[in-house]
């Protein structure tokens, strides 16, 4: 009889297979739909090909494209191809690598000439030829030395260094699709054919391993997916994410600009003031009403804070540093060490708990310049960082409550939100007890919330667990935003403490967290979710005043005297154009409302109303409009 293996499936399902089924076999005896969509499985943790063969008892998931894991595999196979296309037509072309990434996947590519869009049009057309030929993808394991021994003889530097780089223990295998071998960990779709849909994207340059000293390498940008009307529908998305790009709308917006003279520095226009300082104000009421107490922090500190706080060992490559006297100083990359030494300055009591310390805190962290991203990446943004310090025992209450203001903060923007928790990272620092109950803490005040969430293991800060809020934009992307770090660490390493109810010192727990994230990237997603046309509230002009003539330029003044007393934000377009225009503009400019001024509004003291949305609405009395406009601006509609 031949020996059998116990597979236990998701959702506890405990079912017998021969030893040495393959995760197809699995799959199959599962449900026929089931094998038309599993792309790879994960076998006791451990990710492989679907023609892995399990010979023990094991846990077994099926993946498909729903899964990251699948959506990578796939993505990854996919950049395979494109591999393989580009060697058929170029054969001198030497390969860097080919990873998944978020939405799609690269590869990157040493070749004497530039790719152009026309080279583009050719490899896809290669990759149909490759998917037609339904190739099935083949794992061989290698040692070290069969492995640089084959680089070597196929003309590929780049993947001998990686093999040369990789740790003495480290498993080391090639994958091969037809006529083409690549070094791959894995795993891979079972075949090309199973690439229903495609499309490369943008040509762009990128030095070997992300180092300004190494060869810059093309790289070649593409996505895929088992669907032709999902990719159809990534391509619209593609298109709306252009128009809505914050870069160019910021720009003709006026709201902000970057400069050569400060790459990842950003400039904010009187615009984009106005809308900073509208996000600002709303935040310090929200905060002020939960008993926040706002402080401000310097931004350069001495070196030695930033030994002592850990952040030196953790985050030296990616902080700026300069001399004072002599002495070495960091320009900060985080606020809570200062905001740690406002805690210091004075002995506090249970009785002040829990202490709600706020910070608009702008810190500066070293990017590559490749990764720099008008405001969604930059080298400097203002966080707007709470530190809660809080005993014990009022942890879970407190998480809660700012669970609760980032939903309500969330909501007023119009934002859907999933929630991850991550945990301690390879690089952290504390006992595993004090990081075990940090993060027990921190579920039980998703699980009392009745939130799902998506654990990220080894995701952390260094000093602790974290819940991170993603929000979800008008056309569906997800942008990570807020945060809520629980702490253990720096009171130990700053030796914080209050005085207990028995008079005692005890050692405080402290709450890291932020709302917006960066104030700078919160305003390039809110100008992409809007897509530049902001709610009335957070608009920088908010009516525009258009005399019809020049003839009723007085009374239009007067109009635009009356609304500036309600502190509404208006614009008097003075200019002797045609109307038309004027109204076009205007709506480029994307100003909510538009108040066209003429003989018979002069004569009743009204306005003629158009919205931004909706276009002409009539005449009405300039009293009621103003009553009209500030119940929108109080409700935030």
């Amino acid at each position: 009889m031949q020996e059998q293996v116990k597979i236990f499936l998701k959702g506890d399902k405990e079912k017998i297979y021969p030893k040495g089924a393959t995760v197809m076999d699995i799959a199959k005896d599962i449900s026929p739909r089931l094998a038309k969509e599993a792309l790879i499985a994960k076998v006791n943790g451990e990710l492989v090909d679907l023609s892995y063969r399990v010979d023990k008892d094991s846990e077994v998931e099926i993946l498909t494209f729903e899964d990251k894991e699948g959506r990578d595999a796939f993505r990854h196979s996919t950049s395979h191809v494109m591999a393989q296309a580009v060697k058929r037509l170029f054969p001198d072309v030497k390969l860097g690598i080919g990873p998944a990434i978020e939405e799609g996947f690269y590869y990157d590519f040493d070749r004497e000439e530039s790719f152009t869009p026309e080279d583009l049009e050719k490899i896809e057309k290669e990759m149909e030829k490759i998917i037609a030929e339904d190739q099935p993808f083949i794992r061989m394991e290698v040692t070290r030395e069969e492995a640089i021994k084959k680089l070597q003889e196929m003309g590929e530097p780049y993947k001998v260094e990686l093999v040369q780089n990789l740790p003495e223990d480290a498993k080391i295998s090639f994958y091969k699709n037809g006529e083409f071998l690549d070094l791959c960990a894995g795993p891979h779709i079972p075949s090309t054919g199973r690439i229903k849909a495609f499309k490369l994207t943008t040509l762009a340059g990128a030095y070997w391993k992300g180092d300004s000293r190494n060869k810059m390498l093309q790289r070649i940008y593409g996505t895929s997916f088992p669907k032709k009307s999902m990719l159809e529908e990534y391509l619209k998305n593609l298109e709306e994410a252009k128009k809505r790009d914050h870069r160019k709308l910021g720009r003709e917006l006026e709201l902000f600009s970057m400069h050569e003279e400060g790459p990842g520095f950003p400039f904010f226009h009187p615009k984009g003031m106005i809308l900073w300082n509208t996000l600002v104000d709303f935040w310090r009421k929200e905060h002020q009403k939960r008993g926040y107490q706002e402080i401000k922090t310097p931004i350069i500190l001495n070196e030695e804070l930033w030994k002592r706080s850990g952040h030196w060992d953790h985050y030296k490559a990616n902080m700026y540093f300069t001399q004072i006297d002599g002495e070495g100083y960091a320009i900060k990359p985080m606020n809570c060490p200062g905001g740690i030494l406002i805690y210091k300055s004075q002995v506090h009591s249970y009785r002040e708990f829990p202490l709600k310390l706020a910070e608009l805190g702008l810190v500066h962290r070293h990017e590559l310049s490749g990764v720099l991203h008008g405001l969604m990446r930059v080298r400097s943004f203002t966080q707007d960082d709470a530190h809660i310090y809080v005993m014990p025992s009022q942890i879970e209450e407190e998480i809660l409550d700012v669970i609760e203001l980032a939903d309500y903060i969330y909501k007023i923007f119009g934002f859907d939100y999933h929630v991850e928790l991550s945990t301690r990272p390879e690089n952290s620092m504390g006992p595993d007890e004090l990081w075990e109950k940090a993060t027990s803490a921190l579920q039980r005040a998703l699980e009392k919330k009745g939130f799902a969430y998506k654990v990220n293991e080894g995701d952390g800060a260094f000093y602790g667990p974290k819940i991170d809020f993603h929000l979800k934009d008008s056309i569906g992307r997800t942008w990570q935003c807020g945060t809520i770090q629980l702490d253990f660490m720096m009171p130990e390493r700053f030796d914080l403490t209050y005085i207990g109810p028995d008079g005692e010192r005890h050692r405080p727990v402290m709450i890291h967290r932020t709302i917006f994230g960066s104030l700078e990237r919160f305003i390039g997603i809110l100008i992409e979710h809007y897509a530049g046309a902001f709610p009335v509230w957070l608009a920088p002009v908010q009516v525009k005043v258009i005399p019809v003539s020049q003839k009723f330029l007085e009374y239009a003044r007067q109009v635009r005297k009356k609304l500036e007393f309600h502190d509404i934000r208006v614009e008097l377009d003075e200019r002797n154009e045609k109307v038309g225009y004027k109204i076009r503009e205007a709506q480029m400019q994307k100003i909510p409302y538009m108040l066209i001024v003429g003989e018979r509004e002069e004569a009743e003291g009204s306005v003629s109303v158009r919205i931004r949305e909706k276009g002409d609405v009539g005449t009405r009395s300039l009293e009621e409009f103003i009553q009209e406009i500030l119940e929108k601006i109080k409700s935030k509609e």
